[in-house]
């Protein structure tokens, strides 16, 4: 059902007090869809936009020339300023602020989307979380500001900054003080850049009580922008008090910039506290909250760790709260980047596995005494993360979880037609049900509330008769009368930890048995003494059965969708000679060290070690996989006025995206600046196309897709005129595991139409190369004129692509 926008205009003169609160305007209702979790959202607004047809509403005014019946109407806010208008489900509200000069002002705003400052976005908080202040440059006259708003209410205010250069406190992320920890700790805090330069050479000082200072080098943060930096400080204790303030000061040379405090946790041992580490994602300071393990005296030391996962508007701190202390398990609560972050797929994923990793170093961890629990949102991640990972848990415990974005989340698997099928395709990594078989890798146990009014009790009996069809080793309990949070007892629930100890997970030499499925071996790739490194069609199911017989010593093994994989006899096999049934295939006398078969139309042969330059586990796709490895983003300078103007609003765009959504910090830098020779092996973003962005030949010039002013080509493909957008992600030359993601255009207005396209949010994808017209913002994805995935060699003609000539 298509539903309809809503255009709020309203017109405000700006005072010269130090706030303006936006407050009266006007309304309109609007053509269009909700934007949901669609990759190519309807939106005639967004199209005025990006055609160059927009011009700042009046009341009484139609939405577009083509569309007049629906026409502006009189809208006022509550006494807080906040706008609370139904219409604004999934609608626009415009202010054309007047300025008597050029000023740089700070734009606080809560419930919008995305907000264009004179043409140019600036990153939404539609969470309402109340984080963002944003700098924005203002002119001589009229300014035009458009919001987007998604869920009905919208609060904003322009502000005069206090100084140029600020130290923002409304978003720290900081450890507690541990009793008896004498290292530095990492820390981060905001910087808001309030000029028009590039901010260089920063220092932040930071010292505990007062003593003790340390300095720490930030990197660079551009012109009107914010950036998260991290930071070190060294940790004080003291018996008198809980806490202790923790005091910043940023210089610029030997110039203090500004001055900032805040208050650090003092914690023992035994306590819940909250520990930071630094994302190999992006170099950012993230952190999880731990639960410690309290061992019953005189007994062994535990070696158990439980990941659990937060839901929707928690923090991990809160999450770690909700558990007792075990004897036998430390308890780790990861935070999917934010509260909301990217539901537990996507960088939420990747957050879950990078605190799963620390928190087994930092606690010496038993491998083999892994488990996986979490509640609604972090319910979903059990699942999902459960079977992306199968190798990771012994056992896992979703409470109140929902299934995927297509059983609750509202997404829609559009396969009407080739094109459909090949986009849905990008977003199958997510499909919790297809990996489902990954489940005989553990023990479950299924909590649910019978009267749960926000996930419904029917994702969790679903998934329950589900496993009913192959799995013998799962619980199901559904709490009579209880509804979505029925207290802390539905996270920490003792039959399900009872469930728990009584699991581990095998090792390799006692596995028999192997039935596992990959969507992406770029994301999961191995069980044991299998890997699967490359598929016939990337990104479908793919999976691997195996049988190995310890009297002849014998593996029998059945593939779907598999072209290459490893097996390691030697972690099961103690002999030096073995046999392999492979799809019907025998091979007899190898060797027990690992091996590697390939298929070729259809048969099997040996093969050696896999080549980085081929897709593999080391790097495979699609397009957001380059927003990993701690990427940059490069944006093109060499361009007209306009082309330019576009590169670094866009870069800034999607930090600011990063930085909301991700609890990020990315660097962002102009293509002069860029080296492609240093640091190979970080993940690039590059804006812009081959005839404005310098850094294009050096990473893209042997690159199969080209993207100049009037045409994008792929192969023998041409796609002419100044409105066409591509996104697409090849291999960085120099590395064997970091791409180059590129957000591109043939024109102004192409490059104008990748502004709204959200592959900075959970539940939608691309694949490696998509090719869009401004039809999409008309009808969705019928206006995509080529979509594919490059082949292992990542060439287009051994690759699967579609094409809307």
């Amino acid at each position: 059902m298509i539903r309809c926008l809503f255009l709020l205009a309203l017109s405000v003169l700006v005072a010269r007090a130090e706030e303006t609160v936006i407050r009266s305007g006007v309304v309109l209702r609007s053509g269009g869809g909700g934007r949901g979790r669609s990759g190519f959202p309807i939106d005639p607004v967004a199209k005025l936009l990006v055609t160059g047809q927009w011009t700042p509403p009046t009341d009484g005014q139609p939405l577009s020339p083509s569309d007049t019946e629906r026409m502006w109407r009189a809208a006022t806010a509550s006494g807080d300023g906040a706008f609370t208008n139904r219409e604004l489900q999934n609608g626009y509200l415009d202010s054309q602020i007047e300025s008597g000069a050029e000023a740089v002002r700070l734009l606080s705003a809560a419930g919008q989307d995305v907000v264009y400052v004179n043409g140019e976005p600036h990153a939404g908080d539609p969470y309402s979380n109340g984080i963002l202040e944003l700098p924005v440059q203002l002119h001589y006259g009229v300014n035009d500001f458009l919001f987007h708003v998604g869920r009905g209410r919208l609060h904003a205010k322009l502000s005069d900054p206090a100084k140029p250069i600020l130290l923002y406190t409304k978003d720290l992320t900081l450890p507690d003080i541990v009793h008896g920890q004498n290292e530095p700790q990492w820390a981060a805090a905001v910087v808001i850049n309030c000029t028009t330069n590039f901010l260089k050479d920063l220092v932040l000082r930071a010292s505990v009580d007062g003593r003790g200072s340390l300095d720490s080098p930030l990197p660079s943060v551009p012109p009107l922008s914010t950036r998260k930096v991290g930071f070190r400080f060294k940790p004080r204790w003291s018996s008198r008090t809980n806490r202790l303030e923790l005091g910043m000061q940023l210089f610029a040379g030997r110039r203090q910039l500004d001055t900032a405090q805040t208050w650090l946790n003092l914690r023992h041992e035994t306590d819940h506290y909250n520990q930071t580490f630094i994302s190999e994602t992006d170099g950012s300071v993230q952190y999880y909250a731990i639960a410690p393990a309290r061992p019953l005296p005189g007994g062994p030391r535990p070696r158990a760790l439980v990941l659990t996962l937060h839901g929707a508007g928690v923090e991990a701190t809160g999450q770690a709260g909700a558990y007792q202390s075990k004897s036998w398990a430390t308890i780790a609560a990861a935070t999917n980047r934010r509260n909301y972050g990217f539901d537990w797929e996507d960088w939420g994923q990747r957050d879950a596995i990078e605190v799963l990793d620390h928190a087994m170093k930092q606690f010496d961890i038993d491998p083999n005494e892994v488990y996986l629990a979490g509640h609604s949102m972090g319910g979903h991640g059990t699942w999902h993360v459960g079977v992306t990972y199968p190798g990771r848990f012994a056992a896992i415990a979703p409470s109140a979880g929902w299934i995927s974005f297509w059983s609750y989340g509202g997404a829609r698997r559009a396969t009407n037609n080739d094109m459909e099928r090949l986009l849905t395709r990008a977003s199958d990594p997510g499909d919790t049900m297809g990996l489902v078989s990954n489940c005989l890798h553990f023990g479950v146990y299924i909590l649910h509330g019978a009267d749960d009014d926000n996930v419904p009790v029917t994702e969790a009996r679903a998934m329950r008769d589900r496993l009913s069809q192959f799995h013998h080793d799962f619980m199901y309990h559904e709490q009579p009368k209880a509804g979505h949070w029925w207290g802390n007892l539905c996270v920490d629930w003792p039959p399900l930890f009872d469930f728990f100890a009584r699991h581990r997970l095998p090792d390799d030499a006692d596995v028999c048995d192997i039935n596992f499925t990959t969507m992406n071996p770029g994301v999961s790739a191995s069980s044991h003494w299998i890997t699967i490194e490359e598929q016939q069609h990337p990104l479908e199911k793919s999976g691997v059965i195996a049988h190995y017989e310890p009297l002849s010593r014998a593996f029998e093994i059945t593939t779907e969708n598999v072209t290459r994989f490893a097996l390691r006899p030697n972690r099961i096999a103690p002999t030096n000679s073995v046999q392999i049934t492979l799809d019907g295939q025998a091979f007899k006398g190898l060797p027990s060290s690992p091996v590697w078969f390939e298929s070729a139309s259809g048969k099997w042969a040996l093969a050696g070690p896999p080549s980085p330059a081929r897709k593999g586990p080391n790097r495979y796709g699609p397009f957001k996989e380059a927003f990993g490895h701690r990427m940059i983003f490069v944006y093109g300078t060499k361009g007209s006025a306009s082309e330019n103007a576009w590169a670094a609003a866009k870069s800034r765009f999607d930090a600011e995206t990063w930085w909301y959504r991700g609890n990020g910090a990315v660097d962002v830098v102009a293509d002069a600046d860029f080296d492609p020779a240093r640091e190979p092996d970080r993940g690039v973003v590059l804006y812009g196309n081959a005839d404005n962005n310098s850094s294009w030949a050096a990473l893209l010039g042997g690159s199969p897709v080209q993207v100049h002013r009037g045409a994008v080509e792929i192969g023998t493909h041409v796609y002419r005129g100044d409105d066409v957008a591509c996104l697409f992600c090849r291999p960085r030359p120099g590395s064997g595991r970091a791409c180059v993601a590129v957000v591109s255009g043939t024109g102004v207005v192409g490059q104008k139409l990748t502004d709204r396209v959200p592959y900075i949010s959970a539940g939608v994808a691309y694949p490696d190369c998509t090719v869009f017209g401004t039809d999409t913002l008309s009808k969705g994805t019928a206006g995509v004129r080529a979509a594919g995935f490059f082949g292992m060699d990542w060439g287009v003609a051994s690759g699967d692509f579609v094409w809307n000539e």
